[in-house]
């Protein structure tokens, strides 16, 4: 049985998280209930900085905080001392209320409203990251009516196919991201920006997708954006001063993911970025990173409690949980895989295959298809390791459910950082219709 960060097993035979007994965490707060390991992350955020400080290279570590966003997690990033990579003005205002330092925010996104771009130079950010034409012309159009300056770095697409799903593969050439690097977009897009007098183009950013365990296809795309900048500055004099690589480091859901070491794809881009400064006399750029799931997805286990069990004989057995796709999408959505533990009965042989199906009324419903827990029981604590990206920021209310709470654990503490939502939570937008009088025929 594979445990996590400071995952361990107490004298009663419970899961702990960060110092604390889960069944204790469920009977205080609630299940479903995501909890997050700090520890884990505060670890991983190290791991990352180091690794640039080793090599001496000037370098920004950025959240990719889409994979679950609030203010108590950035907060935490603010500890570390880490940037910030925002895709909303959702986010961009969470991050303003945590007062995030503006100058370490990136504003990301394929559509960008004009008012989402006046709020990023309204908040005084760091750096866009400009994705097409449209926003280009927004972002002219903002600077000097302002007179404000504004830095940016423009996405391009290297043509690289990561190996991971198609649903989260964002650097090929038939992408909604970025401009094209081959096609002549990304010098078109160049031509518009590097001499504008309120906008500095620092250089370069691509994204190759997510989930990614193999260095090759890192060291393609870094390569790929090496070489374009070595050509703007043979043709245009201009030298880029940062190469930002974005993120996509796998994590390990399952046995059967083989996810590296967060120094190794550091160390991949690191040998690229030096070789070809060394090997063309260029300047080594400062090189940002983003990321995401490999900071916050395995310092996250999402609890759920059991409830009703029906066996299907000589297909399987079902038992369904108090959650399910309401709070987490991602195996109905591309076919996740996860691990879960029986955490109230860790000492239990878990050698029970199961279903693990949630309470939606869909079919597709299911957490976990092949689920080896302890002999299933009303009430018992299911423990979902892995669940902490892309779980809560992609949750909703389907079929009325609220959203669950989010504790933080660390050191033996826990706190709340997300209540759960209640029934008035739910309605709260809702508007009534208005009383007329008459009857409308619908």
């Amino acid at each position: 049985m594979h445990l996590y960060g400071t995952q361990s097993v107490n004298e009663l035979g419970h899961l702990t998280i960060g110092g604390v007994d889960t069944v204790d965490l469920a009977q205080v707060y609630g299940t479903p209930l995501l909890v997050y390991d700090i520890a884990l992350f505060r670890e991983r955020a190290i791991a990352f900085k180091e690794t640039f400080k080793k090599a001496g290279i000037k370098a920004q570590v950025a959240y990719a905080s889409k994979a679950f966003s609030s203010i108590a997690i950035y907060e935490i990033a603010k500890e570390m001392d880490l940037s910030l990579d925002v895709v909303s003005g959702g986010e961009l205002y969470t991050a303003a209320t945590a007062d995030f330092p503006r100058e370490k925010i990136h504003f990301h996104g394929n559509n960008k409203s004009y008012t989402e771009l006046q709020y990023a130079f309204d908040e005084k950010i760091g750096c866009i990251v400009v994705d097409n034409f449209l926003e280009i012309e927004m972002i002219k159009e903002i600077s000097e009516a302002r007179q404000q300056k504004m830095q940016i770095l423009l996405r391009v697409t290297p043509g690289v196919n990561a190996e991971t799903h198609d649903f989260i593969t964002t650097g090929q050439e038939d992408s909604k991201f970025g401009f094209d690097l081959k096609n002549g977009q990304a010098d078109d897009a160049f031509l518009k920006l590097y001499n504008h007098p309120y906008i500095t183009l620092l250089g370069m950013h691509c994204h190759i997708g997510s989930q990614i365990f193999e260095t090759d296809a890192f060291r393609i795309a870094a390569e790929a954006l090496m070489y374009k900048m070595i050509e703007w500055r043979e043709k245009f004099k201009f030298t880029c001063s940062v190469l930002n690589l974005g993120g996509g480091f796998g994590i390990r859901y399952t046995v059967d993911d083989k996810p590296l070491a967060p120094s190794k794809y550091v160390e991949e881009m690191e040998n690229v970025v030096l070789s070809m400064t060394r090997k063309h006399n260029y300047p080594v750029p400062e090189i940002w990173i983003e990321p995401g799931r490999s900071l916050v997805g395995d310092a996250g286990t999402t609890l759920y409690t059991t409830g009703s069990m029906k066996e299907v004989p000589g297909v399987r057995t079902y038992v369904a949980v108090d959650g399910g796709m309401s709070d987490n999408i991602r195996p109905a959505l591309y076919g996740a895989k996860y691990t879960a533990v029986t955490a109230n009965r860790m000492m239990a042989p878990h050698s029970d295959r199961v279903t693990i199906a949630g309470k939606c009324c869909e079919s597709g419903d299911k957490i976990i298809e092949d689920a080896f827990i302890a002999d299933p029981e009303e009430g018992d604590l299911i423990a979902v390791f892995c669940t902490g990206a892309y779980t809560y920021s992609m949750a909703s209310n389907y079929n009325r459910l609220p959203k669950p709470a989010i504790v933080f654990c660390e050191n033996g503490h826990d706190q709340l950082v997300v209540r759960r939502e209640t029934y008035e939570d739910i309605i709260r937008l809702d508007v009534p219709l208005q009383k007329t009088g008459q009857e409308v025929s619908l």
